[in-house]
């Protein structure tokens, strides 16, 4: 099992620092480094800078927003990062949610899985450096009628094949990832609960002919380093409390019905009331202990490698770290704690 980093969001004052997580990483051996964009900071820029400071390890967008870009703008963007960092970029991808692609870019958030599974098959055929036609129900090119005609792209990746992966929550799109995708991009996933995402991804990758050999699965975890794992879940709490209760409306928000998934149907009702509420300090207090616990590596590095050994055992390929602190201590920390778990669980 591979270690990646997810350094969140650009522009929360913490940039110099994210400069030097990502360097610690590379030093560290970390496969990937991963950047987040939501209606701040893009990941594109941010990734550039990021390769351009590191030598070796991964650069990856987690995600880039299909409203954001036309899936072309998008194949361009991934050809160039990838020529950039001498080829280590891996393009990830997600709707987003109905509030930001309606909200931020006026793009109707409607059948997003028939939109992606179209914005994949652009970007493939465009970064396979053939002249790009395609006809579907979302995308037409060229346009009819007009003075388009069919380019194709005059940059060549460094691979002939730039990892993507999506990332799925529920039941349908996890299996359309298995199908398309090279990997899946996770969020709050417990090996306890593993066939929840497991089942309809290798659904989806039988369909296509193809098994979960080969197949990256990727989720974030929450890393929060110290003897108290209380305390080490506290400090997560508001984090949960924001995804659980806040990503999305009242009747669609993703990470709850995940949470709802795994059995905890009270506990996401009580968050969600709570935050949308405004009372954000009582929506975290009301995130179960055992849930923060079962989606996070909490404690010291024994108790971490024992952790680490339950997700290898579930499949998980590449483990990436988002380290709870918000000091540079704390989150380099976090990677070497990280690295020492691996070695001590045996996985390295």
């Amino acid at each position: 099992m591979r270690l990646g980093i997810n350094l969140g969001y650009w522009g929360l004052g913490m940039d110099a620092d994210n400069i030097a997580v990502a360097q610690e990483a590379d030093r560290l051996g970390y496969s990937v480094c991963w950047a987040a964009e939501a209606y701040g900071s893009d990941a594109a820029t941010v990734l550039s800078f990021v390769a351009a400071r590191t030598e070796r390890i991964d650069v990856g967008s987690a995600i880039f927003q299909i409203p954001a870009r036309t899936p072309a703008m998008t194949a361009m963007t991934a050809a160039t990062l990838d020529t950039l960092s001498g080829g280590r970029f891996r393009l990830g991808l997600g709707v987003s949610g109905p509030q930001v692609s309606e909200g931020w870019y006026g793009v109707k958030f409607d059948k997003p899985l028939a939109r992606t599974r179209e914005y994949v098959e652009i970007i493939r055929k465009a970064m396979s450096r053939e002249r790009l036609v395609h006809e579907g129900e979302h995308w037409t090119l060229p346009l009819p009628g007009g003075p388009g005609k069919p380019i194709k792209l005059t940059v060549h990746p460094v691979r002939e094949q730039i990892p993507l992966y999506i990332a799925a929550i529920g039941p349908k799109n996890l299996e359309q990832t298995g199908e398309i995708a090279d990997g899946w991009l996770g969020i709050f996933f417990s090996p306890e609960h593993a066939a929840l995402s497991l089942d309809p991804l290798k659904a989806g990758r039988a369909r296509a002919g193809q098994s979960l050999e080969g197949f990256d699965l990727c989720p974030t975890v929450n890393i929060s380093v110290g003897e108290d794992t209380k305390a080490g879940a506290d400090a997560l709490r508001s984090y949960a409390a924001l995804y659980i209760g806040g990503m999305g409306s009242r009747e669609k928000n993703f990470y709850n019905q995940l949470t709802r998934r795994m059995g905890y149907e009270q506990a996401a009702d009580e968050i969600q009331e709570k935050y949308l509420a405004r009372d954000y300090a009582g929506a975290a207090a009301a995130v179960p202990h055992d849930l923060i616990d079962a989606t996070s590596l909490l404690g010291d590095t024994a108790r971490i490698a024992d952790r680490m050994q339950a997700y290898a055992d579930a499949g998980v390929t590449t483990l990436t770290l988002a380290p709870a602190g918000f000091t540079l201590e704390e989150r380099v920390l976090a990677l070497r704690t990280g690295v020492e778990a691996l070695e001590r669980a045996g996985l390295a």
